[in-house]
């Protein structure tokens, strides 16, 4: 009778007899900063098969282990060698394996592996960037009402100002005295963020994570920090809104490329739609999905379906006009009514991208 001691839970457990192996992948865990569990032989291979996310079999064990026949399950992967191809891709079919990394051409791929298994997995975040077609168009506020109301529906949700010459999210929703990151305190992240310790460090709202500007003279962001932020963003969370500006930087341009969607906010008048006629051009080359959403204006000029048709995009919803809002958060007490025109605005755009929820906003 087997009266070792039961599989110590981890993210990842590595296996293998390969020394040489087995000191890449250390190498490799300790980059990602995970702690792994080892087993050097099949025994202890096939007591720890259920007790980690990510189960990394070295190429030497991977041919014994399909012998063995174990029950399938994901979150396997085979590595070893590049010399030996065809017989990792053979011993990976024979386990079910998700995936092969032959070291060292896959190692930053393997390492990139590692760290989703520290942040829980790979989620799949929609991440929905929305823009002004000129100035004062109430890109901010809808941001901030689709994330408000995604929060609500049960999502993991993180709104980003992604502006730092704007007006300041945090002063909208009252958070700007709370403890927390801000963006000038990320200004040295680059390759990979821990998805866990983004979210951990963020002032929140209700269990909506905010990240935003302080007041310190920072107005540029390198672009690294971006892609950086926004991919631990994606890592933790069901729904990423980022509120960009119009100006074109290095930094901008990384949000609007990793966007799954664009809403470009325009209101309803003849200046507007033709000063946000200008940026449609230069958005589509970095946006995968454009919509726009015509916004009411004093007085109403064009219908919502004129605007879209002048700037050739699909409309994504109309936003009417809500009188109090603009006071309210000032104040700091954003909190748009769902049968308010803000908040049926959002709910049409959750819905148009699948995000339904659990619950109605």
């Amino acid at each position: 009778m087997d009266t070792s001691s039961p599989p110590r839970p981890a993210s990842v457990l590595l296996a293998t007899t390969d020394e040489l192996l087995l000191d890449d992948l250390l190498r490799l865990a300790a980059a990602a900063s995970v702690t792994p569990v080892v087993e050097h032989d099949l025994l202890g291979l096939r007591r720890s098969w259920h007790a980690a996310g990510l189960v990394v079999v070295g190429h030497d064990l991977a041919e014994p282990l399909a012998r063995a026949e174990p029950v399938r399950r994901s979150g396997v992967v085979v590595a070893g060698s590049s010399s030996g191809s065809a017989d990792l891709y053979r011993c990976a079919f024979g386990i079910g394996a998700d995936a092969v990394f032959r070291l060292p051409t896959d190692e930053s791929a393997l390492a990139g592996k590692f760290a989703d298994a520290l942040d829980g997995g790979v989620r799949t975040a929609k991440t929905l960037a929305v823009v002004g077609g000129c100035g004062g168009a109430g890109a901010t506020t809808l941001a901030s009402a689709v994330a408000v109301f995604g929060n609500r529906r049960g999502f993991r949700t993180m709104l980003i100002d992604g502006d730092p010459l704007g007006g300041g999210i945090e002063l909208a929703l009252g958070i700007e005295h709370d403890d927390g990151d801000r963006w000038p305190k990320l200004l040295n992240a680059s390759g990979r963020v821990s998805a866990a310790a983004l979210r951990s460090a963020l002032p929140t709202v209700d269990g909506l994570s905010v990240l935003s500007w302080d007041r310190s003279d920072v107005t540029v962001l390198p672009p690294e920090t971006m892609s950086a932020v926004l991919g631990a963003a994606e890592r933790s969370s069901d729904l990423v809104v980022v509120d960009l500006p119009r100006r074109a930087d290095p930094a901008v341009e990384e949000g609007f490329v990793r966007a799954s969607a664009v809403l470009l906010v325009v209101p309803r008048d003849v200046r507007s739609t033709a000063a946000a006629k200008r940026l449609v051009g230069p958005l589509r080359e970095v946006a995968g999905e454009l919509r726009v959403v015509a916004r009411d204006s004093r007085p109403n000029g064009l219908s919502p379906a004129d605007v879209a048709a002048h700037l050739g995009l699909p409309l994504a919803t109309k936003l009417g006009f809500e009188k109090d809002l603009p006071t309210a958060m000032d104040q700091g007490r954003f909190d748009p009514r769902p049968r308010g025109p803000l908040g049926r605005a959002a709910a049409e755009i959750l819905d148009l991208f699948g995000l339904y929820g659990s619950a109605a906003a």
